[in-house]
């Protein structure tokens, strides 16, 4: 049989700090496999000296390679150019900043080996987090598992393995306003966890604010859910028989008591109610028309501006 390789991806956004940290510990698991193995960096377009970094591990380390994107794509896209360059019979997803172990690697690879297609890590504890940061995350998890039909695994980032039938399935998947935990999961095939517990960055700051990551879980629930759009639904059933309601009651009202039909601050009540459902199902209408919008219009999903190392393989 002929030799298996693997790929490990890691898409990189200002990690200079981090990478020379990392890399050593990824060498490390990587001599103790029994099979050949490649890093591949993706720089999304950093605004630090993390290609300059990524340069230096290739000069030293003929296993490295490196792919610098035109311009910064965001992580869902590097992911996707790392993985649409992957070579061999599997590939690791590892984030730059060291929060995932490298060394849970070879556990990864001997469930690959028992015929698991995917492979991927739960956390059990995120150690270097705020509890707003943790308790956020577990309510996202918590949310998707309820409003979308695509199980996608709690407590669960990209850390995983992939097989090479699993690559060429996510190939095929070429949407625009992309969400790859959700994509993981619906390929399917035969999958597994493995729990471990995240650790602190090695080096820098996350580049997810609060804000990034409510917009980052706004992608995931309408790209697998349209279960905002049956909530706008409901809502507006709801405030018409509300509103059916109240007027039979003033109605009966004014013809048992003579009461005199409530005025101005009950009717702007009315009126800014209906109006701040109108305008809340008006946004989520667009947020998925925006999708379209992008979807219509068929860019790339990235550009690569240069790349080091061995060049690809032609049937990759």
């Amino acid at each position: 049989m002929a030799r298996q390789k693997i790929c490990l991806v890691v898409p990189a956004f200002n990690e200079a700090h981090a990478l020379p940290v990392l890399h050593p510990r990824i060498v490390a698991v990587l001599d103790g496999l029994t099979m050949d193995a490649e890093v591949l960096y993706v720089d999304d377009g950093s605004r630090d000296d993390t290609w300059a970094v990524i340069a230096g591990l290739g000069e030293r380390d003929a296993r490295v390679r490196g792919i610098r994107l035109s311009r910064n794509f965001g992580k869902e896209l590097a992911l996707t150019a790392g993985l649409d360059a992957v070579q061999g019979d599997a590939a690791i997803v590892l984030d730059a900043d060291g929060q995932d172990p490298p060394e849970l690697i070879p556990v990864f690879v001997e469930k690959w080996r028992e015929g698991y297609d995917v492979v991927f890590g739960t956390r059990i504890r995120r150690e270097g987090e705020s509890w707003l940061k943790r308790f956020t995350a577990a309510a996202f998890y918590r949310v998707m598992e309820r409003l979308s039909h695509t199980p996608v695994p709690r407590d669960t980032g990209d850390f995983r393995l992939l097989s090479r039938r699993a690559l060429d399935a996510l190939a095929g998947l070429r949407e625009r306003r992309r969400f790859m935990k959700g994509l993981f999961a619906w390929v399917g095939y035969r999958q597994c966890a493995i729990p471990y517990q995240r650790e602190p960055r090695l080096a820098g700051a996350s580049k997810f604010s609060y804000w990034r990551l409510w917009n980052f879980a706004l992608e995931g629930i309408t790209s697998f859910s349209t279960a905002p759009l049956r909530i706008a639904t409901y809502l507006g059933v709801l405030a018409a028989m509300a509103a059916f309601v109240f007027g039979v009651v003033i109605i009966g009202k004014t013809l048992m008591y003579g009461d005199p039909v409530p005025g101005y601050p009950s009717l702007m009540t009315v009126v800014l109610f209906l109006g701040g459902v109108q305008l809340m199902a008006l946004g989520m209408i667009g947020e998925y028309l925006g999708r379209l919008f992008d979807e219509a219009k068929q860019r790339p999903l990235y550009l690569i501006q240069e790349r080091i190392g061995p060049p690809e393989s032609p049937n990759t």
